[in-house]
C-alpha cells in the first residue's frame, strides 16, 4: 500500500475530531501542536480523491480553539495560580517564570488584543485562557477576544494552506502526497522558527526586567 492508498482510509470524522481536540487540549495550557495538526488536516482537505472539507477542519479548529480557551480561562479563574504552578511543574520547557513574566506583562499592557493576536503567537496560544482566567480578566472581555481570535485563526490558517496545497497539487500532478509533504515541511520548519524567535524575545524581556521574573517564581514555585 503506497501513501496515496493510506491516505485514502483517514475518516473525515476522525481527522476534523483530533484537530478539535488536540487543539483545545494545548489551549488548556498543553503544549501541544495544534497549529501543526491544522495544517496537516488543512493539506489533507486539498486533496480531491479525501471527503475532507476545509470548513469542517477549520470549524474543528476554532470550535476547539474557542473551547479550550473557554475552559482554561474558568480553571485559571478558579485556581489561579495554583493552575500555573501545576502547569510549570508538569511542562518546564514551555510554562516558567520567564515566559509567563513575559506573557504576564503583554497582558496588562494590550488586554483582550492580547488574547486574540495570542491566537497567532505560539507562547501565548498555549496559555492565553487560564492567564486570562488567573488574571481576572472579565469573561465578557476574554469571550469575544476569544471567539473572533479562534474563528480567524482557524479559518485563515486552513484556507491559506488549502489553496496553496491547491497550487502544489496541480504543480504535482501523479505525485500529489510530495507536494504535501513539501508544505508540511515547510510549516514545521516556519512553526520552528517563530518559536525560536518568541523565545529570544522571551529570553531578552526576562533579561531586562529580572525583578518581575522573580516574582513571578516566587508565585508559582
Amino acid at each position: 500500500m503506497n501513501v496515496d492508498e493510506i491516505l485514502q482510509t483517514i475518516p473525515a470524522e476522525a481527522v476534523y475530531g483530533v484537530v478539535g481536540l488536540v487543539i483545545g487540549l494545548e489551549s488548556l495550557g498543553i503544549p501541544l501542536p495544534g497549529e501543526i495538526t491544522l495544517v496537516a488536516a488543512a493539506l489533507l482537505s486539498t486533496d480531491s480523491r479525501l471527503s475532507i472539507s476545509p470548513l469542517w477542519v477549520a470549524a474543528a479548529g476554532a470550535t476547539g480553539a474557542i473551547v479550550g480557551d473557554s475552559i482554561g480561562y474558568e480553571i485559571g479563574k478558579l485556581y489561579g495560580y495554583r493552575l500555573l504552578r501545576w502547569l510549570r511543574r508538569r511542562f518546564p520547557g514551555h510554562i516558567n517564570p520567564e515566559t509567563l513574566a513575559y506573557a504576564t506583562s503583554v497582558f496588562h499592557r494590550n488586554g483582550p488584543a492580547t488574547v486574540f493576536f495570542g491566537r497567532f503567537i505560539v507562547l501565548l496560544r498555549i496559555i492565553a485562557g487560564p492567564l486570562s482566567g488567573a488574571l481576572k480578566l472579565p469573561y465578557r472581555v476574554f469571550l469575544p477576544a476569544n471567539a473572533l481570535g479562534g474563528i480567524t485563526w482557524a479559518m485563515s490558517m486552513t484556507y491559506g494552506v488549502y489553496y496553496l496545497g491547491q497550487v502544489a497539487e496541480k504543480a504535482f500532478q501523479g505525485v500529489a502526497w510530495m507536494g504535501l509533504l513539501i508544505l508540511v515541511g515547510s510549516g514545521v520548519v516556519t512553526a520552528t522558527l517563530m518559536r525560536r524567535r518568541m523565545q529570544r524575545e522571551v529570553r531578552s524581556f526576562a533579561a531586562s526586567h529580572p525583578d518581575m521574573v522573580a516574582a513571578m517564581d516566587e508565585a508559582t514555585r
